[in-house]
C-alpha cells in the first residue's frame, strides 16, 4: 500500500485506507450508478524542484465526483520530456497498483447487487500526453505500460484526471 498522504479541499492527511473508505462511502450513497475511477498525474518543473501531483478521481457519471490528490517532489528540475512523462506514468502506476491490490474488488463488490440495473465501475489511468504536441511520440510506450497492468489508458483529450484535476494543483 502507498505510504503517501492524500488530501482534497475538505480533508487533509488522509492515509490510503482513508481514501478507500471515502470512495466506498461515495459509492454506497448511490450504488445503482455508473462510475469511472481514474488515476492521473501531472507535473510542474520549477527552478529547483519538480512537483508531481497524482489524482484519484471517482466520477459518478452525471451525478458528481469525489477526488483526492497526493504529491511527490523530486529535488531537481526534470529537464527531459521523456523522463518527466515516464515519472508521471510511474506515479500513476503506483497508485493503480495499490488499488488493484484489493480496493478495486471491494468497490466493485458494492455495485454487484445492482449490476442488472446498470451499476458499473470502469478503472482508467489518465496520461498527460496526446496526439498533438511533443508528447505524441510517447503514446505507445506510456499507454503500453498501463495496459500491461490490465488497465485502460486514456490520453488527451480524454485524460481529465491528469491534465485538468491534477494539473490544477501542480502550480
Amino acid at each position: 500500500m502507498s505510504d503517501s498522504f492524500y488530501y482534497n479541499l475538505s480533508e487533509d492527511h488522509l492515509a490510503f485506507s482513508d481514501v478507500v473508505m471515502r470512495m466506498k462511502d461515495f459509492i454506497r450513497k448511490d450504488p445503482r450508478s455508473v462510475y469511472v475511477l481514474s488515476i492521473g498525474t501531472d507535473s510542474q518543473v520549477n527552478q529547483n524542484v519538480t512537483k508531481f501531483m497524482t489524482a484519484i478521481h471517482l466520477h459518478r457519471i452525471g451525478k458528481g465526483a469525489w477526488g483526492c490528490l497526493t504529491q511527490q517532489v523530486i529535488s531537481r528540475p526534470v529537464q527531459s520530456l521523456r523522463e518527466k512523462i515516464s515519472l508521471e506514468t510511474a506515479f500513476s502506476q503506483k497508485v493503480c497498483a495499490d488499488i488493484l491490490e484489493g480496493p478495486l474488488t471491494e468497490l466493485m463488490d458494492l455495485l454487484l447487487p445492482f449490476a442488472e440495473e446498470g451499476a458499473d465501475l470502469r478503472f482508467e489511468a489518465h496520461l498527460d500526453i496526446g496526439k498533438k504536441g511533443s508528447t505524441k511520440e510517447l503514446i505507445q510506450e506510456m499507454t503500453g505500460m498501463i495496459t500491461a497492468m490490465g488497465i485502460e489508458a486514456k490520453i488527451k483529450p480524454d485524460s481529465y484526471a491528469a491534465f485538468c484535476y491534477a494539473n490544477r494543483y501542480t502550480k
